[in-house]
């Protein structure tokens, strides 16, 4: 057994606060990471505060976990002690259904592990709460094929984010074919939205900023955006009509998608990254007269997810991030709830205590 340092919501209306936990000897195929950084997503927020409803508590949030091995199992082959790895949104998946199979995880049609909250992970040796806690914590035992290498071009701190908000939006925008001659539109410049931006940029596509703010027009620009659009001042929306391949939609509270959707050209396509809680509505006009697709997106495999940070090491791309200590998170959760951040909280794990 491990002891770990870790901040933990003891319920949906508390604050987090440090806890103690135990965290099990790395088995024959796991790893033993000592984590040095963690991102905070507004999933964390979310769950941390059950906005979704069903989250078991206590609940340790955090899914983008940046740290170094400190040790590993008999049998494991792709890591050695000392090696920079980072841990993304699931740590374990059943392996055999054809969507394991085909290197998306992410869906297992058993049942994705994620890697805080899930109940049917927990293993003797686990702290007694019966489901997984995640990377607000000093130390993880994960499965070695649920852990990524960290490129060393890449700083482990503007790497970590980039375990979710990097592959949530690299995978639509490879999917989607996002590269020279396609335009691609990013919808909300937050942390989703920014790798978005240099992502796209990174492939080569031509890339429009949509937000609500004028103000963001030049963060946009520096990101890598070729254009903005405001989507409050209706006759620049009308402009850009029919305009966009793709549009990466990172919003997370309710919006008005029959809007967007009208900047998409014919057979194009809006994917919905942002988790709003509230129900979205479309019409049927809306999708039909230009054969447009409404879609989403929920990460990336492991086999992607590696692809996207050597990608990126190549491109010199990496989030931009406010570093805070522990004793912060709190008050990032009330920024985060008011979009006041430039563009990802990242908590210093040696602060935990």
């Amino acid at each position: 057994m491990i002891s770990a340092k870790a901040y933990a919501a003891a319920t949906a209306r508390a604050p987090l606060a440090p806890v103690s936990i135990a965290r099990r000897d790395p088995a024959a195929d796991e790893v033993l990471i000592d984590i040095h950084y963690c991102g905070i997503c507004h999933t964390d927020l979310h769950c941390a505060r059950d906005e979704w409803g069903g989250q078991p508590f206590p609940c340790i949030p955090g899914h983008e976990v940046a740290g170094v091995v400190r040790a590993v199992g008999s049998a494991v082959t792709k890591y050695q002690v000392g090696d920079r790895v980072g841990v993304g949104c699931m740590v374990d998946s059943c392996g055999t259904c054809p969507a394991c199979l085909a290197g998306i995880e992410q869906h297992c049609e058993t049942g994705t592990v994620w890697t805080y909250g899930a109940q049917s992970a927990y293993r003797p040796g686990d702290p007694g709460t019966g489901h997984t806690l995640g990377g607000y914590s000093s130390a993880m035992t994960v499965k070695e094929n649920f852990v990524v290498r960290i490129p060393d071009s890449l700083p482990l701190d503007r790497a970590a984010p980039m375990l979710c908000a990097g592959i949530t939006t690299y995978s639509p925008l490879r999917r989607y074919g996002a590269g020279p001659g396609k335009r691609v539109g990013v919808i909300g410049l937050g942390g989703l939205g920014h790798m978005a931006v240099k992502i796209a940029h990174a492939m080569g596509a031509e890339v429009t900023v949509i937000t609500t703010s004028p103000g963001k027009a030049a963060d946009a620009r520096a990101l890598g955006a070729d254009k903005v659009l405001v989507s409050t001042d209706k006759a620049h929306m009308r402009e850009g009509a029919a305009s966009l391949d793709v549009i990466i939609d990172t919003v997370s509270a309710e919006h008005d998608i029959d809007m967007y959707m009208q900047l998409l050209r014919l057979e194009g396509a809006l994917v919905l990254v942002g988790l709003p809680p509230e129900k979205l509505k479309v019409t049927a006009f809306t999708l039909t007269g230009a054969r447009r697709v409404f879609t989403g997106s929920n990460i990336g495999g492991i086999g992607e997810t590696q692809e996207m940070l050597d990608f990126c090491a190549a491109h010199g791309v990496m989030a931009d991030i406010e570093m805070i200590p522990a004793t912060g998170i709190n008050a990032a959760y009330d920024r985060l709830s008011a979009g006041d951040v430039k563009y990802r909280f990242v908590i210093d794990s040696k602060t935990l205590g």
